[in-house]
């Protein structure tokens, strides 16, 4: 006899990702993005070695609204990814395990690393102002 409603697994139908989870989740995939976003210097980097017009080509991909979004995104992918490592390295000395510190310190890490994000960008809008 086949069903055709099979059950899913109860902790399926229930469970809620956590603070903890979706923060670790997020860790991997911010290093995944600093990996492909690290293209992207080589390419400036390859593009100012070759020439101005090759330079200039490149400039004008960075400064399109997917270039600067992909910036920011890459941006906080380093923050994020910098904070999240430092808590690791409390985690290895063995501390931060009691279960309000976890969240306390997924919940800074995710507010420091937005904060340090809209500073860094604050900061290079307010220079690029000074410069003619």
């Amino acid at each position: 006899m086949t069903h055709s409603h099979r059950p899913t697994s109860p902790a399926l139908q229930i469970y809620r990702p956590q603070l903890t989870s979706v923060l670790s989740i997020t860790h991997r995939l911010t290093g995944v993005a600093l990996s492909v976003g690290s293209l992207m210097i080589v390419a400036w980097l390859v593009a100012g070695a070759i020439g101005p017009s090759a330079y200039d080509g490149v400039l004008v991909f960075v400064r399109s609204w997917f270039g600067l979004v992909l910036l920011a995104g890459w941006t906080f992918a380093i923050f994020f990814h910098l904070c999240n490592g430092i808590r690791h390295l409390f985690w290895d000395t063995g501390r931060g395990f009691a279960l309000r510190t976890i969240y306390a310190s997924g919940w800074a890490v995710v507010a420091v690393s937005t904060a340090l994000t809209i500073g860094c960008w604050a900061a290079a809008i307010f220079l690029a102002w000074g410069v003619e």
